[in-house]
C-alpha cells in the first residue's frame, strides 16, 4: 500500500505539518477535506457545508463516525482528539465517487496521524513556552543583580533553582558566537555548568550568553566549549560579590575584546593595578560619601535604583545598559539626568564621568567598611587629595610614558580627544587634523595602554583619571555651589 507509506512519511520531522496532511488526503482520495474544531473553526483544508446537528453529536462524543450522500456527494465525517482537554474536531472528507475499503482505510488512518500531529505540535509549543519561561527569569534574576537587588534575586531563584545563589561572590562570564548558534551555545553552558549557573542570553548582544557563576569550577568548563565551537570567544571577571554583578559584567566584557587577540579565544579580565587601589581607603570612602550625599535623602529603593543605573550607564551605552536592566533607554537617560541634577553636574564631561565612576563603584563597598570613630577624620578630602598620592602619580606617569616613544604624538592626541567628550570630530578640529586620523591614534593607543578607549567603561575612564593625577587635565567639578559651602561635595 504505497498509500500508507505516504502517510507515514508525514510523521518524519520534515514532513509535521497538518494542512499538508489534510491536502495529501483530498488528493489521495480524488476528493476534499477539511478539518475544524469545536467551534467551527477551520483548521486545515476549505470550508465545507456540513450538517451542524451531525458535527454537534461528532463533537460530543455520542458519535465517532458519519457518512451520507446527498446530491451526488458522498461525505464522511471523523471524530478527531486535539490536544486541549476535552476538546475535539471533526475530518470531513467529500467526494463524487463512494468511499470504498480503500476510501474509508486512508480516511480512517489520517484521522489518527492527525491527532498524533496535533498532539506533538502541542507538546512542542508547550516546552518552547516553558524554555521561554525558564530563559525570561534567568534574565529577571539578573537584572536584579545589576541593580544590587541580590535579595530578590536570591528568592526569585531559590523557587526553580536551589542554592543557585548561595554564595557571597561570584565570577561573570560572558561568551560570544553568532546569534544564530546562540541558543545552542546557552545550551552548552547549561551543560558544561551542570545547571549551576545562571546563564543568560544577553538582551543587548545578540551575540553574547552571560553566565554567572559561583566558584572558579566553570571556567574550565566554559573553556572546553571554545574548542567546540569555532568562532567562540570567552571573557571571564575576577570573583565579585553578587552587589557587585554589574562591575564582573564589565569587567568580562572588557576581557572578551582581549580574547579576540589570543590564541585560545579567552582572556580573564587581569589583575592590573587600578588607581583606586594606591588611595587611602579611609579618605576614598570619606570623599565618595560626600560626593553622593545629594542623593542620600532619596528612598533606600530609589537611590539604589538610580546608583545602579548610572554605573551601568557610566560602564556602557544608554541602550545597551536599557537592554541589560530591562527597562526603555529614556528610563536609563531619566535616571543618569536626576543623578546629574542631584550632583550638579554634567555626565558629557569625560572628567566628570571618571570622577562619577569612581565615586559609585567606591560606593558599593562603602556598607563594607567600618564605621569613622567621631573626629577620627576632621579634614575633608578632596579629589584632588586623592589623586596627589605618590603612588597613584606614579601610576599614571609609568601608565602615559607608554605613549611617549611614539612619534605620532598620541599622548597629545589621546589628550585632546579626552577634553573633546570622545568626539573625534571635534578633536580633530583643535588638532588640525582628520577625524578618521584622530581615531586611528586612540586606536593605536590601546595596546600600548592595555585598556579600551573607544568603548566608554572602566578602562577609559581609568586613563582619564591617569590625565588628572599627572596634571595633563583640569580636575572637574562635581557641584556648582560656592566653595566652602557646608553642604557641598568635593571640588576638583
Amino acid at each position: 500500500m504505497a498509500w500508507a507509506q505516504e502517510l507515514l512519511d508525514h510523521l518524519r520531522p520534515s514532513g509535521r505539518d497538518v494542512r499538508r496532511l489534510v491536502n495529501w488526503l483530498a488528493h489521495t482520495v480524488q476528493g476534499t477535506a477539511s478539518l475544524q474544531d469545536e467551534a467551527g473553526t477551520l483548521l486545515a483544508g476549505p470550508r465545507m457545508p456540513l450538517d451542524e446537528d451531525l458535527v454537534a453529536d461528532i463533537v460530543a462524543g455520542r458519535i465517532a463516525t458519519a457518512a451520507w450522500e446527498e446530491q451526488g456527494r458522498h461525505l464522511r465525517l471523523v471524530r478527531v482528539e486535539l490536544p486541549q482537554p476535552a476538546s475535539a474536531g471533526v475530518l470531513a472528507v467529500a467526494r463524487t465517487a463512494p468511499f470504498d475499503r480503500r476510501a474509508f482505510d486512508i480516511v480512517t488512518h489520517t484521522a489518527q496521524v492527525v491527532e498524533l500531529l496535533l498532539r506533538a505540535r502541542e507538546t512542542t509549543a508547550a516546552g518552547r513556552r516553558l524554555a521561554r519561561a525558564t530563559s525570561d527569569l534567568r534574565l529577571a534574576i539578573l537584572q536584579l543583580l545589576m541593580v544590587e537587588d541580590t535579595v530578590a534575586a536570591r528568592r526569585v531563584a531559590a523557587g526553580l533553582w536551589p542554592g543557585l545563589l548561595d554564595t557571597d561572590t561570584a565570577i561573570v562570564y560572558v561568551l560570544e558566537g553568532t546569534p544564530e548558534e546562540r541558543d545552542r551555545l546557552a545550551e552548552q553552558c547549561l551543560d558544561a555548568t551542570q545547571e549551576r549557573a545562571l546563564v543568560v542570553r544577553c538582551p543587548a548582544m545578540d551575540e553574547h550568553v552571560i553566565v554567572v557563576m559561583p566558584g572558579e569550577v566553570a571556567g574550565e568548563a566554559l573553556r572546553s566549549l571554545i574548542d567546540r565551537n569555532p568562532g567562540t570567544f570567552l571573557g571571564g571577571s575576577v570573583p565579585q560579590s553578587l552587589a557587585r554583578t554589574a562591575t564582573a559584567y564589565g569587567q568580562a566584557v572588557s576581557a572578551l575584546a582581549v580574547a579576540h587577540f589570543r590564541p585560545d579565544k579567552a582572556a580573564v579580565y587581569a589583575e592590573r593595578t587600578h588607581p583606586e587601589r594606591l588611595m587611602d581607603p579611609g579618605s576614598l570612602r570619606d570623599w565618595t560619601a560626600r560626593v553622593l550625599r545629594p542623593l542620600d535623602t532619596l528612598p533606600h529603593h530609589t537611590r539604589a535604583e538610580l546608583l545602579a543605573t548610572t554605573r551601568l550607564g557610566l560602564e556602557f551605552t544608554a541602550v545597551s545598559a536599557a537592554k541589560v536592566l530591562g527597562v526603555s533607554r529614556n528610563t536609563v537617560r531619566a535616571r543618569m539626568e536626576r543623578v546629574e541634577t542631584l550632583l550638579r553636574t554634567d555626565f558629557s564631561d569625560l572628567t566628570v564621568r571618571a570622577v562619577a565612576h569612581l565615586a559609585l563603584n567606591t560606593q558599593v563597598g562603602l556598607v563594607e567598611a567600618p564605621p569613622e570613630p567621631d573626629g577620627a577624620r576632621p579634614d575633608r578630602p578632596r579629589l584632588a587629595d586623592l589623586l596627589a598620592g605618590t603612588a597613584v602619580r606614579s601610576w599614571a606617569h609609568d601608565l602615559l610614558g607608554r605613549l611617549d616613544p611614539d612619534a605620532r604624538d598620541l599622548r597629545r592626541t589621546l589628550r585632546t580627544w579626552i577634553v573633546a567628550g570622545g568626539n573625534s570630530e571635534r578633536a580633530a578640529q583643535t588638532l588640525g587634523m582628520h577625524a578618521q586620523t584622530v581615531r586611528e591614534h586612540v586606536r593605536s593607543a590601546e595596546p600600548v595602554l592595555e585598556r579600551r578607549l573607544l568603548a566608554a567603561g572602566s578602562d577609559l575612564y581609568e586613563v582619564v583619571l591617569a590625565h588628572l593625577a599627572v596634571g595633563d587635565l583640569e580636575p572637574p567639578v562635581l557641584d556648582r555651589t560656592k566653595p566652602g559651602h557646608p553642604d557641598s561635595p568635593v571640588h576638583g
